[in-house]
Parts: structure tokens; C-alpha cells; sequence
């Protein structure tokens, strides 16, 4: 089976490749009691005296949004909201394996930059960080560069920053295996997108 049928069928087996999990087992009623009424009180209400308890008390300080209007996804273009989900489940998968990251996709069917910039800030009380993904130039600048001015949580545009680190990353490794310094040789950096510009 080629890879792109076995994407479609481990996806039909799975529906998808996130799910919902659980640190906190309920055994008995007193479990129940303790994760949900009327122990769930207590959290709320240190919560609402310190909003920054909210890091430790909850799911929070580990949980990052993908999030993407599906306009620019690598090599299919504007695809949509929808049809990107697949995409946004890949890079959560990602985070979660490569650095114990829990992540939620997060696609907004908008093509407005202010639709798409004001649901993130109403959805930002729920994550520790928002990873911008595949989202269309030029607007991906002023989307980038308003949340991380309007939120009060970091923010990663992966498309221009993880590309150029990753770019930088495997230049510094070919420039030790050919022992050349960095000031010393002539880079090239082929277009001026969101990659690009971030990688010169």
C-alpha cells in the first residue's frame, strides 16, 4: 500500500489521530466528587481570585491551539477550514511526540484576518501558547503580529519561524560537514513568502 492510501486508511480506522485523555481515573463516587461537583468548585474559585492559577490547576499550562484558516497549506493552496483539519491533527501529533506538548486543532473557517484574530482572543484562557500553521500571505504578518501585540500567551507562526529554524539548522549541519564557516559562504534564499522572508 503507498503512503498516500495508507494516510486514508489508518485515518478511516481511527477516525483521525487525536483523542480526548485523562490524567485523573474516576474509580468511585468520591472520584467523581473531587474531579467535578462539588470539589470542582475550589479550583474555580482560586482561579477567579489569580486568572494565572488557571496554569496550574488545570490542563492549561501544557495545552497549545494549531490553528489555521486552511488558506496557504503546503503544496495544496487554499484548501479550506475543513479539508485542513488532517494537517492541524499532523503538526498536534508533533508537539505531542516530539515535545510532550498537548495540542488542539483549531481551524476557523474565515477568511478575515479580524474574524480569525478576535476568535483566537476569545479562545486564548484555554492555552499556554497559539502555533499559527497555514495560514496565507500577506495576512499571516498582520495575523501573526496583532495576537502577539492583543493576547496575553505567546505566539508562533510555524510557517515562517519553524521553517527558517529548521532551514538554519540543516545549513549549520552541512556547513560542519563540509568544514565552511557561515560568514564565509554565499546563501541563497530562492522567493519572499512567509518561509522566505523569515529564513533570509
Amino acid at each position: 500500500m503507498d503512503v498516500k492510501q495508507e494516510a486514508i486508511e489508518k485515518r478511516l480506522e481511527l477516525k483521525g489521530f487525536l483523542q480526548t485523555g485523562t490524567k485523573y481515573e474516576l474509580k468511585d463516587a468520591h472520584d467523581l466528587t473531587v474531579a467535578y461537583t462539588p470539589g470542582v468548585a475550589e479550583p474555580c474559585l482560586h482561579i477567579k481570585e489569580d486568572e494565572d492559577k488557571s496554569f496550574d490547576l488545570t490542563c492549561r499550562s501544557n495545552m497549545v491551539a494549531v490553528v489555521s484558516d486552511g488558506t496557504r497549506v503546503l503544496g495544496l493552496g487554499d484548501i479550506g477550514a475543513a479539508a485542513a483539519i488532517p494537517v492541524m491533527e499532523g503538526k498536534s501529533l508533533l508537539f505531542k511526540r516530539f515535545g510532550n506538548v498537548d495540542c488542539i486543532p483549531l481551524v476557523i473557517d474565515t477568511k478575515d484576518p479580524d474574524v480569525l484574530i478576535n476568535t483566537v482572543k476569545l479562545v486564548q484562557k484555554n492555552f499556554a501558547g497559539i502555533n499559527l500553521e497555514d495560514i496565507s500571505s500577506p495576512k499571516c504578518y498582520e495575523i501573526e503580529n496583532r495576537l502577539k501585540k492583543e493576547l496575553e500567551i505567546p505566539v508562533f507562526h510555524d510557517d515562517q519561524h519553524g521553517t527558517a529554524i529548521a532551514c538554519l539548522a540543516g545549513v549549520k549541519a552541512a556547513l560542519r560537514f563540509v568544514k565552511k564557516d557561515l560568514s564565509k559562504v554565499k546563501i541563497v534564499v530562492n522567493g519572499a513568502g512567509a518561509a522566505g522572508a523569515n529564513i533570509a
